[in-house]
């Protein structure tokens, strides 16, 4: 067995071997573009998560919470419902469909064990709309108000690079980045997309719904 003073030296030095990949989004107009996610997929292949931390995605205030999510494959997620109503949460989308019945409080994981984009929706409030993008590599973030986010600790090695906005018209082109460790890298894209507008929602004034 490694002394600890051994195995944290050698913890270091793999830390010290791995890059940093900036990822910056922008529109046609070169405006930054935010909630776009954004992942690095190693050239050996896909990487499922062993063993990954579930992601809540919460109801308040009759919205989704985030907007946009990200998570790597074979993660559960859950949907605490935090409003003083019940939601009935769904999705019909290829990637995973699924249905939880109204509710209030916490819901059952729904682990996501396929790549692709998930809509969520709610049965009862048509306004609220979200997204989940699944993606099997453990390296991938969201874009900020700045249409920046930035990926730590990847190993070095070649990569596919991708980025999705759930307003985009067209998906923007993948590019192939290799990596040198303990180096940094940018790559940048143009995506069309449509700002995300605040769809209408009604007062509240039925006391379950």
């Amino acid at each position: 067995m490694f002394p600890m003073a051994m195995l944290a030296a050698m913890l270091c030095a793999g830390a010290a071997q791995a890059a940093t990949l900036e990822l910056r989004v922008r529109d046609a107009a070169g405006s930054p573009v935010a909630d776009a996610a954004v992942y690095a997929v190693p050239a050996s292949g896909p990487l499922d998560a062993r063993h990954p931390r579930p992601v809540a995605i919460e109801q308040v205030d009759r919205e989704f919470v985030p907007y946009l999510t990200v998570v790597q494959t074979n993660t559960a997620v859950s949907f605490p419902n935090r409003d003083p109503i019940q939601h009935h949460v769904y999705s019909f989308s290829a990637a995973k469909t699924f249905e939880i019945k109204l509710y209030t409080g916490n819901s059952p994981e729904i682990v996501l064990d396929r790549p692709g984009v998930i809509t969520l929706g709610c049965n009862i409030h048509d306004w609220m709309i979200a997204y989940v993008v699944v993606v099997p590599t453990p390296h991938f973030g969201r874009t900020d108000a700045s249409g920046t986010a930035t990926l730590r600790d990847v190993p070095g090695g070649s990569y596919e690079v991708r980025a999705f906005h759930p307003n985009q018209r067209a998906a923007a082109q993948p590019q192939t980045v290799a990596l040198e460790a303990t180096a940094a890298a940018t790559v940048a894209f143009v995506v069309d997309t449509t700002p995300r507008k605040p769809r209408y929602k009604p007062p509240q004034d039925r006391p379950r719904y």
